[in-house]
Formats: structure tokens, sequence, C-alpha cells
């Protein structure tokens, strides 16, 4: 291993605020993958796009195979014009699934044919002066909110004037806010602050010439909000991918705020027994902090990727957010971790050679080995499967 891996917390969170000041709701996703590709550049990566802007940038190793993947998104949650309504005021649909709770007096762009307006979503019934107590017992949802534009629009063919149509994509403000206790708070650090470790990571490599076994594969999607992140981003080279996003801190969860949390599952099942295994291996013999979690309500790039058919072995790493998909707090101690984890990541050697063949024989196939002292068995014994489940 070479000598210990810094990561430049400055550059870190400059690019995390260039990022957040960028709209980039699914499907609204061109300039955030313009800006994240020149960035690439600048640190010297090999860099192409799909036709609808997914980013491949190619960081070369030693060898072409087994390569690497590291993947996060840059795309987030927002909304879009469901109906022009005939108050003057728009019907929303969210972008990505995230609560109209948070969504009630956001501040917002609507980015119409003729220019982008401004508004803000508000419940239907917005004033306490006229409705009373029926703002606090009104009902939750999308159907429920509006968006008022800040423009003439007191009737729906003053919204068609404007240019304003079904469709038309909403963006959200960030309203970042970073303080000096290292704290960050905004929203869309799902998974923002996961595009910025990838970027602090790479800078990281550059800067102390870090060289690696194998090529890396640097994978930035545009459609993980909607479920198909990775699905179009992989080249057949790569035989594993570590996902980075945002781990939920909440009651009855073991994801924290500091250090890196490792995913072991989310809802489409366990991830690879042998990728995780290592991942928190590298954690505990290099010093980086780390706890490990179960997401029941949860999916990454990681699942798209495999769902659309790659066969990969996949992890994810993860910052700690509390109220993810809402307004997010993240602390910068999680960032440099997870970014340390992912050089030292990178750096590794090549455990399992056979990946580097997409087919191959029993020869070097992985083994999940019991310890002899839990299963308390005679390895020599014959054993009756039916046995195992009344012991």
């Amino acid at each position: 291993m070479q000598e210990p891996i810094t990561i430049d917390a400055d550059y870190l969170t400059s690019r995390l605020k260039a990022l957040l000041s960028i709209p980039s709701p699914t499907g609204f996703t061109d300039e955030v993958a313009r800006y994240c590709a020149k960035e690439l550049e600048k640190l010297g990566l090999t860099v192409m796009l799909t036709r609808r802007g997914a980013i491949r940038a190619l960081r070369p190793g030693s060898a072409r195979r087994p390569a690497r993947g590291i993947v996060s998104h840059l795309d987030t949650l927002g909304a879009q014009v469901k109906a022009l309504k005939e108050n003057g005021r728009l019907e929303l649909v969210s972008i990505g699934h995230w609560s109209a709770r948070f969504a009630e007096g956001a501040r917002v762009s609507i980015f119409s044919s003729k220019g982008i307006y401004r508004g803000t979503i508000l419940p239907l019934k917005a004033s306490g002066h006229t409705f009373n107590e029926e703002v606090d017992t009104q009902p939750t949802g999308w159907p429920h909110v509006e968006l008022r534009v800040d423009a003439l629009t007191r009737h729906r063919h003053e919204l068609v004037q404007l240019g304003i149509d079904v469709g038309d994509i909403v963006a959200v403000d960030p309203q970042p806010e970073f303080l000096d206790n290292g704290f960050i708070v905004s929203r869309h650090l799902d998974d923002k602050a996961g595009v910025a470790i990838m970027l602090a990571a790479l800078e990281a490599m550059q800067r102390q010439e870090v060289e690696t076994p194998v090529d890396t594969y640097w994978l930035f999607t545009i459609g993980e909000e909607v479920g198909v992140g990775a699905s179009a981003a992989l080249v057949p080279e790569i035989a594993s991918l570590l996902a980075i996003d945002n781990g939920t801190t909440a009651p009855g969860q073991a994801s924290q705020e500091f250090g890196v949390t490792l995913a072991m599952a989310d809802q489409t099942g366990p991830f690879d027994y042998h990728l995780s295994k290592k991942l928190h291996q590298i954690c505990l013999d290099l010093g980086v902090p780390v706890q490990k979690d179960v997401f029941r309500y949860y999916r990454s790039d990681a699942a798209s990727a495999v769902e659309a058919g790659y066969d990969v072995r996949t992890a994810l790493i993860t910052f700690g957010v509390d109220a993810s998909h809402g307004y997010e707090r993240i602390h910068l101690h999680a960032l440099m971790s997870n970014a340390k984890l992912a050089v030292y990541y990178a750096m590794s050697e090549v455990q399992i050679e056979r990946d580097a063949e997409e087919v191959s024989g029993l020869r070097g196939f992985t083994r999940q080995t019991i310890p002899q002292a839990e299963q308390d068995l005679d390895p020599t014994q014959e054993i009756d499967p039916s046995s195992i489940f009344l012991r």
C-alpha cells in the first residue's frame, strides 16, 4: 500500500456546492453532465457520454480485466407539470419518490418553452386567514398541492400565453447550508454528495499518482431516481460495481452521519458477499470508520445494473443522510471517509482472478466457508440436510 490517502476537503465541498447549483431532476440532466464531464477531463480521465448523457470515465490500470466500476448518479428528485389549472396554477406529479409534505413551501424553477419561471409549491389551502384550522387538517399528497407561478397567471389561458405546458420540468431549489461544524444541510444531497465524493477521490488519486492493478470506470448515471440508473452505463470489462449513495439515518437503522455505512442488502436482496466483505476489511485494516446497515425500502444504481442483465458483483457504500428525500443533512466526515474507501478499493489487489472472464470453469471459483467452531460438525461426516434445520 502506498502513502496514506489524503482527501482535499475544500475541493470536495467546492464541487458539491457547484453541483447543487445546477438543477438536474431526472429528465433534465444535460447541464450537470456537461459540468461533471469537464471536471473529469481536468482530472485527466478519458470521458465518454452515452446518447442520453450518462458518463463513463476511464482511469487506466495495469490490466484491462477484471475492471472495476464506481458509480453515483447526477439526477435528483423534482416534479413535472401534470395540468394547467383554471385558477392559473399548476398541478404537479413528482419525479422520483418523495413526499409532497417536503414539497410544500419549496421554491422552484419551471422550465418552459419560453423561458424559466419561478414559483412556490403550496398546499391547496395555504392561507390560515381564510381556512383557519383546515390548514392543519387538510390531506397531504401530490393531489393536494399546486404550484403558484410568480407571474400574472389568474387563469389557465394566461399560463398558455407564458409558454407553460403539460410535461414541463420543475426543479426544486436545494437551499444548501455548509456549517462550520461540518454539517451540510440541503435538498438533493442524494446523490450530488456521492458525485462530489467520486470527484474528490479522483483528485486525490491524480495528486498522489495512485496506481491501480486494473482499469477503473467512474460512472455517473442520469436516471437513478426513477429506477433505470446504471442500466445502460457499464461495459463488458467491468466485473464489480461499487455504488456510492445515501444511507438512511433514522430510527431502526444503523447508518450514521459519520464514517462509511456499508449496506449489506437493500430491497432487491443481499449485495455481493465477497465484495462487501472485502470493503469491510479494507476499512478495518486502514482505519476508515465503518458500520453496516440493511435498507428495506431502498434501491441504487447497483440494482438497476443487475436488473439490466449485467453479471457483476455489486456493493453499496453510503454517507448517512438524515431525512433522506426530504430536507437532507449529512456530515463532511462521512464524505471524506467514503472518498478514502473508494480510493483504497481502487488500489486494492484483485482477489478473484477468474472474474476477468464473464464465464469460466470451477477452477478459482469462490467459497463461502462456515467456520468449523460455528457449525460444530465433523467435516468428514455425511450430513442429512434436513437435520441442519433441527439443530
